[in-house]
């Protein structure tokens, strides 16, 4: 448990109820409390972000299940009104699809194993959703194969996510596969009427996103969702032998690149504009990612917030769609 108080700049003062959990060093040993002017290090319930109080700055420590991390610094963040652009998440926020994720990982494995009839067991849920498509393949491979690669898994896991991809654009695909969180098309419709402008983020591959949207598009009758969004930003293209690739698995959320890239690149708004930008997440990892892009986050109930310890890291945690165009106009 955390002391009486904790204190990192930019972010506030945590006490034990936070969710953060205290550490006397980050986990590559870089910083230690004590040393080198660090007075805090405390990081997310999950262990996926580490925070690192140097002075009157806070580094946040983005871990990496691939050997990849890195630190950014940590930017206060204010909202200002009136909204101007929000930035929303698609899995769990925008469109429930977590189950039809997690079932493609379940079959990946079950392929890999030779065994039709394997499935995940309870405790593995925190790891195979929430992070990048290689995070969630390394943790089953280490747990139920270990003899197979990432590379290898990989391949049977687009495999499967090509052929259930292909059925759900051409209408023969699971019933009920992909479908619009309630309420959404109410809140995107009076996002439209407040001249506010939308981007959808999304961690997921183009291949895996695309379909999920044209779904709840259709379920909406919203028309063509590349018309009606802003921007849509998507984790790119899946490196495959012999075919370019995008940068898509080492630099999901909770690293802060694809919302930074939505709003500078997307609506192209600059840093500075930030305060007018408002970013809805249901997942520890997502909170993450628009705490680091220096946007206000609201997250959003039903998703991991709570079991990831990042509910402190949010300016509010709503219940539905209405709460967040109250909290939008004030």
């Amino acid at each position: 448990m955390l002391g009486s108080m904790i204190h990192l700049p930019g972010l506030g003062a945590f006490d034990h109820t936070s969710g953060f959990v205290p550490l006397p060093s980050t986990a590559d040993g870089r910083f230690r409390v004590g040393q080198h002017g660090v007075t805090a290090i405390a990081a997310t319930g999950d262990r996926k972000v580490e925070f690192v109080a140097v002075g009157d700055r806070t580094l946040a420590h983005v871990r990496s299940g691939l050997g990849y991390p890195a630190y950014y610094p940590v930017e206060p963040v204010w909202l200002d009104r009136p909204v101007r652009a929000v930035l929303m998440d698609l899995d769990g926020t925008s469109v429930r699809s977590e189950r039809f994720w997690i079932r493609m990982i379940e079959q990946t494995t079950a392929t890999l194993k030779a065994d039709p009839g394997f499935s995940l067991e309870d405790d593995d849920l925190p790891h195979v959703s929430g992070h990048s498509v290689s995070e969630h393949l390394d943790h089953c491979l280490r747990k139920y194969v270990p003899g197979a690669s990432v590379e290898q898994a990989r391949e049977v896991y687009f495999a499967h996510v090509h052929r259930e991809m292909r059925a759900i654009l051409e209408g023969r695909g699971q019933a009920g596969a992909f479908e619009p969180v309630e309420g959404l098309r109410e809140f995107l419709l009076a996002l439209k009427g407040r001249g506010i402008r939308i981007a959808l983020v999304t961690s997921g591959l183009h291949e895996k996103a695309w379909p999920e949207i044209v779904s709840a598009f259709r379920a909406m009758d919203l028309g063509d969702p590349a018309a009606f969004y802003d921007a849509i930003i998507t984790a790119g293209v899946a490196i495959r032998p012999g075919q370019p690739g995008t940068l898509g698995e080492l630099a999901p959320k909770p690293h802060p690149w694809l919302y930074a890239e939505a709003m500078r690149v997307g609506l192209g708004m600059p840093f500075s504009e930030r305060s007018h930008v408002l970013g809805l997440e249901d997942s520890g990892a997502g909170v993450c990612a628009l705490r680091l892009a220096g946007v206000t986050t609201v997250g959003m109930d039903g998703g991991n917030i709570d079991r990831s310890g990042t509910r402190s890291l949010c300016a509010r945690v709503c219940a539905s769609f209405e709460d967040v165009l109250q909290m939008i106009d004030g």
